[in-house]
């Protein structure tokens, strides 16, 4: 039997509801309890259509957060813990199923993230609600771990083909310290054998953190890490597109790396948010843990920026400011690890979301929003 979760049951899910941070406006906290790892999507579904939903990792169990369409609070509607994550649980993603995939109306919301020890081989388990985010149910697992290895960040997607696609970093194969595979399900509950996706070479080189999405066009869009190389652009980004959300070129290839003009680029947990910009194509904006200056020293923007690029990403990469500002960014999974947005519904203003200490050894996530300059077409 499925197990549910339901808010009701959950007494430590008293509301807590932020009023919105006007833009440039200081942070708010979420909730005021340990969390990190946002990750948020705007639903495009149901009777919750514009809402947007926001997830924070706890170690063992997730909190959901909700605001309506415009962002002007933020309210926790559930909590929910895989019984496999007794000793851990990381790297949660949100996703809306664009249409329907097996016997799962489009408008249903999954959650996917990784679960398990290490030393057992981790797992890749996906969550479902039926509700945009009240209740949660378990679907699936799209992909495990060899004993002793570990499997991160996943990611989903659904390709041209109505298929659903889980992305996920994988340590356990022996011809790659870490690569970027992928399964595939026509009913998110039975999957596919792994397929190698970003799988470079030297050996000890680590494609991560991926995060796909679908643009206005039809393309699919893909921004990623690779990590571990001996100089200065450790960790930085790389991004590869797709006609299909099924081929993705060699696997070999590194991909792009997206700098601006004068070099600047993002060095560990890179994450995307679509646009709108007027455009047929959008815009795609980039956030990421660190900000790097092209000799490869920490930027004296680091923690306060975003990248946009127009054209849907096919242009070049300019600067726009962070929502919140988190300027001790650094090597480390707390501050402005993982940062995630979601844009307004004109294009106009980024709600963004990112962890920082607030005490010795506690990490929070907070909230605010920031403008987005005009297309400059």
């Amino acid at each position: 039997m499925r197990r549910l979760i339901t808010t009701t049951l959950v007494a430590v899910l008293a509301l807590s509801i932020l009023a919105p941070p006007p833009a440039g406006a200081s942070p708010k906290v979420l909730t005021g309890e340990e969390s990190r790892y946002p990750h948020a999507i705007r639903l495009e579904h149901g009777s919750r259509r514009g809402a947007i939903l926001v997830v924070l990792d706890r170690f063992q169990d997730v909190d959901v957060l909700r605001a309506n369409r415009n962002g002007q609070r933020f309210r926790k509607i559930s909590r929910f813990s895989d019984p496999e994550a007794s000793h851990a649980l990381c790297c949660g993603h949100l996703y809306e199923l664009p249409r329907q995939v097996g016997d799962m109306p489009a408008g249903t919301v999954l959650w996917a993230g990784s679960v398990g020890l290490k030393s057992e081989g981790l797992k890749a388990r996906i969550w479902r609600s039926r509700d945009a985010g009240e209740t949660w149910e378990y679907l699936s697992e799209c992909a495990r771990a060899g004993k002793g290895g570990g499997l991160w960040e996943p990611d989903l997607s659904v390709d041209a083909d109505g298929r659903l696609n889980c992305y996920f970093a994988d340590e356990t194969d022996p011809g790659h310290s870490q690569y970027i595979g992928r399964t595939v399900s026509e009913d998110g509950r039975n999957w596919s054998a792994k397929q190698k996706i970003v799988a470079v070479q030297p050996r000890a080189y680590r494609p991560g953190m991926s995060q796909v999405k679908r643009l206005p066009t039809g393309e699919y869009y893909m921004m990623y890490e690779i990590c571990a190389q001996p100089n200065q652009y450790f960790c930085e980004a790389f991004h590869r597109t797709s006609p299909d959300g099924v081929h993705w070129g060699d696997p070999k290839w590194f991909g792009e790396r997206p700098t601006t003009k004068d070099g600047k680029y993002f060095a560990h947990t890179p994450s995307i948010v679509l646009a709108p910009n007027g455009t047929s194509r959008g815009r795609v904006i980039l956030m990421g843990q660190m900000l790097m200056s092209a000799n490869g020293k920490v930027d004296p923007g680091n923690g306060r920026t975003v990248f946009v690029s127009e054209n849907g990403g096919a242009d070049g990469w300019y600067e726009a400011p962070a929502p919140v500002p988190v300027p001790g960014a650094r090597d480390d999974n707390c501050p402005n690890y993982h940062p995630a947005g979601v844009a307004s519904l004109d294009g106009a203003s980024l709600i963004g979301f990112a962890s920082d200490y607030v005490a010795e050894g506690v990490c929070h996530t907070s909230w605010a929003t920031s403008g987005l300059p005009p297309f400059p077409g």
